[in-house]
């Protein structure tokens, strides 16, 4: 008797281990997750290909591979961002720091975008902070066309600069002046 009560509970707890062994591969990075993932890709990737491309004049456009050949002959899952401009494909690395930080504004925004439109949100807010410094004259003003292009999807954007060229830029500047008594601030 003892023995049958036991083949019963080895076959339930199989069966559970079973379940749960599924639910770990539903969840596991192979299963729901970069479902989700995949269906977001070509979305952030076509958002960020139109910013990229205004703060560019089309030169440069991104791509997203979530998958990779191994040398083994696998395929793995990744995330890798192929970068394009006029010369080909390159290495992040060998972007200048003005091309990289267009770059990375465009994925970013992208990226928030997505977010807020799947929680029912409206991104209202676009901070962008010293990201003037690693562009050249020619860069500075497109990301000044770029930032104005997309402001109508913005209630709000705050660009925060050292830079005097660009302080006549915006519509609207707060100074801040830091003194000896803390900071004060005038608006302008």
């Amino acid at each position: 008797m003892r023995q049958v009560e036991l083949t019963e509970r080895r076959q339930k707890l199989n069966e559970e281990r079973a379940i749960y062994d599924e639910l770990k591969l539903a969840f596991g990075k192979k299963g729901v997750p970069a479902m989700i993932i995949e269906a977001a890709i070509p979305e952030i990737e076509e958002e960020a290909n139109r910013l990229l491309g205004r703060m560019t004049d089309q030169r440069m456009s991104v791509q997203f591979q979530s998958q990779r050949d191994t040398k083994k002959g696998d395929t793995i899952e990744t995330l890798d961002i192929i970068i394009r401009d006029e010369l080909g494909v390159r290495p992040y690395e060998m972007y200048s720091g003005g091309e990289a930080f267009r770059t990375n504004l465009a994925i970013r925004i992208a990226l928030s975008k997505l977010l807020a439109r799947r929680a029912g949100a409206r991104l209202q807010t676009l901070i962008i902070d010293e990201g003037f410094g690693t562009q050249d004259t020619a860069g500075r003003e497109r990301l000044v066309e770029a930032i104005t292009s997309i402001q109508q999807d913005f209630e709000r954007i705050l660009v925060v600069t050292h830079i005097e060229e660009l302080k006549d830029q915006f519509p609207v500047r707060i100074n801040v002046v830091k003194g000896a008594g803390g900071s004060s601030f005038s608006i302008s």
